[in-house]
């Protein structure tokens, strides 16, 4: 068998992302590094992110159905769950409603309400990681239900998972511009088109809505996507040209 020449491999003529492999019989593998076949969840467009994108809807998906299971035994079972586990502010008493409100709503049409923002907003932070989720989440209600329990009325309970919702929207706006991600714009414009006149919620407009659980909510969002934001060594880095490959 005839030796084969030395083979030079240089990346200087490849398009960024492209890596070149040569073997010994010289022909070229070319193989995407970072494309839509890339393994980075938060890169708009790659295969991961839609797998990433694909699996936590599914399981928003599925926290709903867990809301609605509560509040149906609320009502078969003449429970009172939004009395006995909701915020009830400036009451030590109804100082455990901060963790229990969420989960608890007024009534079906209530949960209905929140239900597809909370899917929509909550898939889109999902999809960034589940302990960013999680904390995140616990952060938002914090300041949310702690923001009712200072400000509200003491005569009101207040229940509802819509401080997690403006909590969510207001997270993605924010990560949006500090993570330069502006998917995370383009979804908020986008569920804002939809559920715009929701935002009116932070505005004292109507009695009967807690707008300091919503106003709380938003401001928990904001600090949660900067305290758990991507640090810069987690960013994607631009590709870097490598030096020729010689092989003998």
């Amino acid at each position: 068998m005839a030796a084969h020449p030395a083979v030079v491999v240089s990346h200087r003529d490849a398009p960024p992302g492209w890596r070149s492999t040569a073997i010994a019989d010289s022909h070229w593998y070319v193989t995407w590094r970072g494309g839509p076949t890339g393994g980075d969840p938060h890169r708009f467009g790659t295969e991961a992110f839609y797998a990433s994108l694909g699996r936590a809807f599914v399981a928003m998906c599925a926290v709903v159905p867990v809301l609605f299971l509560i509040e149906a035994l609320d009502v078969g079972l003449h429970a009172d769950l939004d009395v006995a586990a909701g915020i009830i502010p400036h009451r030590i008493q109804g100082l455990d409603g901060v963790f229990f409100s969420p989960f608890l709503h007024a009534d079906f049409n209530h949960l209905y309400s929140n239900s597809i923002p909370l899917i929509l907003l909550g898939t889109f932070v999902l999809a960034a990681g589940t302990r960013r989720f999680l904390w995140s989440t616990l952060l938002i209600i914090l300041v949310s239900g702690l923001g009712v329990w200072f400000t509200g009325s003491p005569n009101s309970v207040v229940v509802g998972a819509s401080g997690v919702i403006f909590g969510y929207l207001g997270m993605l706006l924010t990560r949006g511009v500090v993570e330069r991600s502006w998917w995370n714009v383009a979804v908020v414009l986008l569920v804002g088109l939809l559920y715009g006149w929701q935002l009116l919620g932070i505005l004292p407009t109507d009695e009967r809505i807690s707008w300091q659980g919503h106003l709380f909510g938003l401001l928990g969002g904001v600090v949660a996507a900067i305290l758990f934001r991507r640090r810069r060594a987690e960013l994607p880095q631009p590709q870097h040209t490598e030096p020729p490959l010689t092989l003998p």
